[in-house]
């Protein structure tokens, strides 16, 4: 199993969902947070924001999907801007669900 966090504009955040569950992956959880990449914020004359609003997706997908879901997230994410995000993919060892204790997705 992966991890795929996806960190997008808060604009783009529901495009991505709504793609991700057209294609069959419904389940994803989503944050409102903060922060700035290589551009290290924006500027505008004076004005300088060093941390801007993002959305970060999680989903866990077997292994098989992940070159899928994060061709997904790659499209309907996508402005062309600076700022349009990350994708990053980790390991994960098990997963457990809380209310039967089943292992597995």
């Amino acid at each position: 199993m992966k991890m795929i966090r996806a960190i997008v504009r808060p604009e783009r955040a529901e495009v991505v969902a709504s793609s991700l569950a057209a294609a069959g992956f419904p389940a994803l959880t989503r944050m409102d947070v903060y922060g700035r990449g290589k551009q290290k914020g924006i500027s505008f004359d004076s004005i300088k924001y060093e941390e801007l609003p993002k959305s970060l997706l999680m989903i866990v997908v077997e292994d098989e999907n992940v070159s899928k879901v994060t061709s997904i997230i790659q499209v309907s994410a996508l402005t062309g801007y600076y700022g349009d995000g990350k994708i990053l993919v980790t390991p994960v060892d098990t997963a457990y669900t809380i209310r039967t204790g089943e292992e597995g997705l």
